[in-house]
């Protein structure tokens, strides 16, 4: 596998493998891999002959007072994983090779719809900056297909859109989210969770589960089940975020007429903020 740390010599790469007839697949990330990262790898192979993965902790999505600074960091290990994942090259920038003339006079990319609620209101401007690097990530590696997790379920929103309305020609993966056994979604920030945390992690997605076999069994008061969700993740030490029930595609607060639907939560235990989805889909009645 090959790391490449400047623009001009992927550019340089790629161009080569396109000349070959290469399909080009990506996977964008931020590092600290994990299996669930591992698994976006596998996905891209099987709709591309060429994979890129990136590794570039993004300053422009973080909010002040969180965790950019601590985030992990630790590419030696996820080079070694990325390698025998069978990732073709891996593009590793700094942030001065990604933001030479640094972030304030950066021309920034804004999908206003969809990324005002749930994260983005908790998180101001944090979808601006994902928006942001995966347009120029896009600008950059030019990928035919690019593979994201389905955990992060508003940002691959967020991708989606930006990606049809600025007519980029790369077709979206999801990829479902990888989870430990006990249910909790595999997360780069599960690392600041002790192994007592770790354990009340896992009812994150357990609340979730219950307020969706409460919605199939016909409960349709929505506001009523997302407090209750909130009240139950509270009474095992979390601290609440949101817990919103939503029409599936429009990310809009669901209604009693709609039949596929997210539940999003977000939550804090610690000092990990967790997110989690459960998508549902019910018989037109």
């Amino acid at each position: 596998m090959q790391i490449l740390h400047t623009i001009a010599e992927l550019r340089t790469l790629i161009s080569g493998k396109r000349r070959e007839g290469a399909r080009i697949g990506f996977v964008p990330t931020m590092g600290n891999l994990h299996s669930g990262h591992i698994a976006l790898v596998h996905e891209a192979k099987r709709h591309a002959d060429f994979i890129v993965a990136s590794i570039f902790v993004n300053p422009l999505q973080f909010g002040a007072n969180e965790d950019l600074d601590s985030y992990p960091r630790t590419l030696a290990e996820d080079s070694t994983k990325l390698a025998d994942a069978g990732c073709h090259c891996l593009f590793a920038p700094t942030v001065a090779e990604m933001y030479p003339q640094g972030g304030n006079s950066l021309t920034r990319v804004s999908v206003p719809a969809l990324s005002d609620q749930h994260c983005g209101a908790s998180r101001p401007g944090h979808f601006e900056g994902v928006a942001t690097v995966v347009t120029k990530l896009f600008g950059i590696v030019q990928p035919d297909v690019a593979v994201f997790g389905r955990k992060d379920y508003q940002q691959l929103a967020v991708i989606r859109q930006l990606t049809d309305d600025l007519c980029l020609p790369v077709d979206i993966i999801g990829v479902a989210t990888e989870r430990a056994e006990s249910g909790l979604a595999l997360s780069s920030r599960n690392g600041y969770l002790s192994d007592h945390e770790r354990q009340q992690a896992a009812t994150l997605y357990a609340t979730l589960n219950q307020l969706a076999d409460r919605i199939r069994a016909g409960e349709r008061n929505y506001p009523e089940l997302e407090e209750s969700g909130n009240q139950a993740l509270e009474q095992q030490g979390f601290q609440r975020d949101y817990l919103h029930i939503c029409h599936a595609h429009t990310l809009q607060r669901a209604t009693s007429i709609d039949n596929q639907l997210v539940i999003l939560a977000a939550a804090k235990l610690g000092k990990a903020r967790l997110i989690d989805n459960l998508e549902l889909t019910l018989n037109p009645a």
